[in-house]
């Protein structure tokens, strides 16, 4: 091997591991209890695995999620469920939570237009709105 040629290695080696190392004192989000158990419950949400999504997403909102966003998603995904699950009353009052853990959560409009959801969201909204 040429000295060129193993200083080009070693040059092209620290420049990737560069690349990969996090900036100093943030923390990967998978090393945070709450904020992996959200991810683990909005994957097992997407594969239709409800119970466990559930599961997950109530440890995350009690993990303390950083993010009001966080907090507005895992309950925004636990209405869904519950809905779908024929939990009326709990699915609206997680509507209201994750209305509480960000004042700017709103449905996108084809999540709004949805026939078991769509109403239960607008009637919590609607509560939220009286004086």
């Amino acid at each position: 091997m040429t000295t060129r040629f193993a200083a080009t290695l070693l040059a092209t080696t620290l420049i990737a591991g560069c690349a990969l190392a996090p900036a100093p004192g943030l923390i990967d989000i998978a090393e945070r209890p709450a904020e992996k158990a959200l991810l683990a419950g909005m994957r097992a949400y997407d594969d239709a695995q409800y119970p466990p999504a559930e599961q997950q997403l109530k440890q995350a909102l009690s993990a303390s999620l950083a993010s009001p966003r966080d907090r507005a998603a895992a309950h925004k995904h636990l209405a869904f469920i519950y809905c779908t699950s024929a939990r009326v009353p709990a699915c609206e009052a997680e509507f209201r939570a994750a209305r509480a853990a960000d004042p700017a959560f709103a449905l996108s409009k084809a999540e709004a237009g949805h026939p078991l959801w769509g109403p239960v969201y607008r009637r919590a909204t609607a509560l939220e709105a009286r004086p």
